[in-house]
């Protein structure tokens, strides 16, 4: 009945299926282990008329026109520019590091040390990663960067991934960067925004297809079986001679015979209170006080009339099957040692792609996993 079989709804099986239904008009069943499709970037609108993200903030931005033009066939777009403030020394400041940061943590004197060292060496409008900042010699960027990095990035990485900094993968501590400017937006890039009804709304439009068939509430060991000895598929018992697109955790289908891959995953605690606006902006970190590291009011990314909000603090830990979800891979030598060796397994079998973050094992923003996505299907699909 179906020519390919994709588990998981988020956007790598979403947008996938989307183009395999309309461009091939082939048929696709997607099995979801959830109550919903829509992976991690699910929303709903709440008793308030809210609209929350229940995963934690989801922002779409992208430099890319062709991935702006392709999701926006499925939805209108609210052009909000995301902002973040981080709690630092008793007091709330913009968040990338930039020189208004500078200008609200330091004596007057100071910043303009600081900001005029940075702009003979870097010049205006740059960026620079923290590792990088920490290599100068100069004196004065040395103890800014050293401020910087024991004020915004040790201890949130610390919470946020259960290491020390020096243990992982030193990219993930280079995505955010210090700005050598005063734009206090979090992200830079040329289209920016959320969709206008949720990101619900758009899976919901990109599965609604005739040739598309979805399982919801489904571990796909219910249906599947995959026999890597062979290299064969099997569909209730019957040998699969379609493609499996897979975007899960890639040991969960080798029962983790090399070892466990590790996630990280978190404890979200919503709150609804009894008062127009929360916060400032819609996220706060927090760095270094209390356990949680953000807190997330949804009503500043979906403005509505309500004399209530909603917010949502994000306790890390890590993840446990059965349990909590699985929201980012651990990116440390050890770790990215054990994803190859799945991954040359599951090379040896010609019908089976692995697609996104879990089943690449690597972090994805929106733009780049429906990228990612769209390559696939024209490199191994089409």
């Amino acid at each position: 009945m179906f020519n390919y079989i994709i588990v998981g709804s988020g956007f790598a099986g979403a947008v996938l299926a989307e183009r395999i239904a309309n461009v091939l008009d082939k048929k696709v069943l997607i099995i979801e282990k959830r109550n919903h499709i829509g992976g991690n970037c699910y929303d709903y609108k709440n008793i308030d008329n809210i609209i929350v993200q229940k995963y934690g903030p989801h922002i779409f931005h992208t430099d890319y026109k062709s991935i702006f033009d392709y999701i926006s066939n499925f939805t209108d777009w609210h052009f909000y520019l995301h902002k973040v403030l981080a709690f630092i020394d008793g007091k709330k400041v913009p968040l990338p590091f930039n020189l208004n940061t500078i200008y609200d943590l330091f004596p007057k004197t100071l910043a303009e040390l600081f900001e005029n060292k940075l702009l003979m060496k870097y010049g205006y409008d740059s960026q620079i990663n923290i590792i990088e900042l920490l290599k100068e010699k100069d004196q004065d960027i040395q103890l800014l960067s050293n401020y910087i990095y024991n004020k915004i990035y040790k201890n949130y990485t610390a919470k946020q991934w259960g290491l020390n900094p020096e243990d992982i993968d030193p990219k993930v501590i280079a995505r955010v960067p210090i700005y050598i400017s005063k734009d206090n937006r979090y992200f830079l890039d040329k289209y920016q925004g959320v969709p206008k009804e949720g990101f619900s709304k758009i899976f919901e439009r990109m599965l609604n297809h005739k040739n598309i068939k979805i399982l919801l509430n489904t571990d796909y060991k219910e249906i599947l079986k995959i026999d890597f000895e062979n290299k064969k598929i099997y569909m209730l018992g019957q040998e699969f001679k379609g493609k499996l697109i897979y975007t899960g955790m890639l040991d969960d289908i080798f029962d983790s015979k090399f070892g466990k891959l590790p996630y990280r995953s978190a404890n979200l605690i919503f709150e609804t209170i009894d008062e127009e606006y929360y916060q400032e902006v819609s996220v706060v970190n927090y760095p270094n006080d209390f356990d949680f590291t953000r807190i997330t009011e949804f009503k500043h990314i979906y403005p509505t009339i309500s004399n209530r909000t909603t917010i949502l603090k994000e306790y890390p830990t890590s993840y446990q099957a059965n349990k909590n979800t699985p929201f980012y891979p651990i990116l440390t030598e050890e770790n990215k040692s054990i994803y190859e060796r799945y991954k040359e397994e599951a090379e040896k079998i010609e019908n089976l792609v692995l697609v996104g973050r879990l089943a690449e094992y690597r972090y994805y923003d929106i733009d780049d996993i429906v990228k990612r996505a769209l390559e696939i299907f024209e490199d191994k699909i089409k």
